[in-house]
């Protein structure tokens, strides 16, 4: 079983990564950017088939050390 996490910023929390990123791509060139906000992806390859025991461990995961609560948010998918 494969899961995936996506980690991000909280609304109004300020992205000065993403700032630089909007203005490197102006910087290119490229139109049609309004903004950019960051974040981190983590793909974790999992044993066993309980899919509920998968998605609470990652959870886990998630609280304790993936992403910073206070200021992040994050999304699990399990395939």
């Amino acid at each position: 079983m494969k899961a995936r996490v996506t980690v991000t910023l909280k609304t109004g929390v300020l992205d000065p990564q993403g700032k630089a990123i909007e203005g490197a791509l102006k910087s290119l060139g490229i139109d049609g950017v309004a903004s950019v906000r960051q974040g981190k992806v983590f793909d974790l390859e999992l044993t066993g088939s309980d899919k509920a025991a998968a998605e609470a461990a990652i959870k886990t995961a998630c609280e304790k050390l993936l992403a910073n609560t206070v200021v992040e948010n994050y999304r699990i998918e399990i395939a």
